[in-house]
């Protein structure tokens, strides 16, 4: 039960909140530059998807996550298009808490895998692996992967790896944000404009 009450939430949130928490999450991981995502990852980014990803309680254990993804355009980055993840097992945990997820797209091809829809893996040739922080990284040349993930729990920014973890496309909540059927493809390529509620987000990028 307390579990499903840690998840609960995250699940009841509108799309506006899911919007504003993407941004907030983004805020928190450049609020330390020393131990941060350095700028130069960002301002080289194709892509970003932000994720909250809260992890159950006691006896019943395990994960809902959440989020956004945006990818650059010629005009600035693109609205957000709705994702989730999740898992759930048994097992002897006490206890739950919130971790934040920066996954930073790196070529055009993590962001067609994305922009497909569906279920987008981390994994193979959209390999996944722990990005440098804080910054140190700006003046060296940094090892290219297609996807650098960052991770954010009880304030700490350590390096994670989600090779091997399922981000899926969430067309519910898209169709609610835009107010009419809108594929993934549309959103990520600029084809349709980015609601006023998106422009925060944008701006924080």
């Amino acid at each position: 039960m307390a579990g499903i009450l840690a998840i609960a939430p995250q699940v009841t949130a509108t799309e506006q909140d899911k919007v504003n928490q993407a941004a907030n999450v983004v805020e928190r991981f450049r609020a330390l530059p020393e131990k941060g995502i350095p700028r130069r990852v960002l301002r080289d980014a194709k892509g970003v998807a932000i994720l909250t990803v809260v992890k159950g309680g006691f006896i019943w254990s395990g994960r809902a996550g959440e989020g956004v993804v945006v990818a650059r355009t010629k005009n600035g980055w693109s609205g957000p298009s709705f994702m989730t993840t999740g898992g759930a097992g048994f097992g002897a945990q006490v206890g739950g808490n919130v971790t934040e997820f920066v996954i930073v797209l790196n070529t055009w091809d993590a962001v067609k895998a994305f922009s497909r829809g569906g279920n987008v893996e981390l994994s193979g040739a959209l390999s996944a692996v722990a990005g440098p922080l804080g910054r140190t990284a700006e003046t060296g040349v940094l090892p290219k992967a297609a996807v650098y993930t960052y991770s954010r729990s009880q304030g700490l920014f350590i390096g994670a790896s989600l090779e091997g973890t399922v981000l899926v496309t969430n067309q519910n909540a898209n169709e609610r944000y835009y107010q009419r059927p809108v594929s993934t493809q549309a959103i990520l390529t600029a084809q349709v404009t980015p609601p006023r509620g998106a422009a925060r987000l944008r701006n924080v990028l």
